[in-house]
């Protein structure tokens, strides 16, 4: 009679606990499979972009940009359309390395930035400086080929170019506003500082060696492009002193 009484109960009390090992085993492999996909995830974005890290798009930004300073200064080449459009080549390299920056910080291996709402609006605002920039040279390229045309008409398409300088200036500028986090601000800071800092002592020191005929000239839109080569120096000073590489 007790087998009878207490066996039902027992079969049951092993049903129920073998459904709870079944449950308890379909639940640990979801986590495992999120956890493996997760993983996946970092480890496709602490690549950088395109599998090359910060570094490697910094560096291609200062080899790109001497590259073209050198073929200016030996006058390897001379048109202003064309050096126009080859200072373009500078910012894209510089544009991948602050992407890798961006998906680097975002896995933790690069710092505790992350890709917030400033940063995408930065990213936007300087792809669109980008076409416009581009655009300016080309429709400068085009009327150069019609001729003559009014000082007033070569007056405002030269300044176009200038203008789409003037909105990555604007672009970094509304980027330091518009960060509500103190620490990335301050990183941002640093880089225009170390920008600034570069571009004016090149200015500075080239400007004296040429009023002394001991080296060629060179146009004043340069030391824009050098200060954007700050911005990347001003990245790498970021992560030696503070393990991250800012948001510029």
């Amino acid at each position: 009679m007790l087998c009878d009484h207490y066996g039902p109960d027992r079969h049951g009390e092993r049903r129920a606990q073998r459904s709870l090992g079944q449950a308890a085993k379909t639940r640990n492999m979801h986590i495992t499979v999120g956890a493996m996909n997760d993983q996946a995830a970092q480890t496709a974005n602490s690549s950088g972009f395109l599998g090359r890290g910060p570094l490697f798009w910094i560096g291609m930004t200062f080899i790109s940009a001497a590259v073209i300073i050198i073929l200016v200064l030996t006058k390897a080449i001379e048109s202003k359309g064309v050096i126009f459009t080859l200072m373009v080549t500078p910012i894209l390299p510089m544009f991948a390395a602050f992407i890798a920056m961006l998906n680097t910080n975002q896995t933790g291996s690069g710092g505790c930035v992350s890709k917030g709402q400033a940063q995408r609006n930065y990213i936007k605002r300087v792809a669109i400086f980008t076409s416009l920039y581009l655009a300016s040279f080309a429709l400068l390229t085009f009327i150069d080929k019609l001729g003559d045309l009014p000082t007033a008409a070569r007056l405002a398409i030269g300044v176009l170019p200038g203008l789409a300088v003037i909105g990555f200036f604007w672009a970094i500028g509304r980027l330091i506003i518009e960060e509500t986090d103190e620490f990335i601000r301050m990183l941002t800071i640093r880089q225009t500082l170390v920008a600034s800092a570069l571009a004016m002592s090149a200015a500075s020191v080239w400007g004296m060696l040429e009023s002394a005929d001991l080296v060629p000239h060179i146009d004043a839109y340069w030391y824009a492009i050098i200060w954007f080569g700050g911005l990347a120096l001003g990245a790498v000073v970021n992560r030696i002193t503070y393990g991250t590489w800012g948001a510029v």
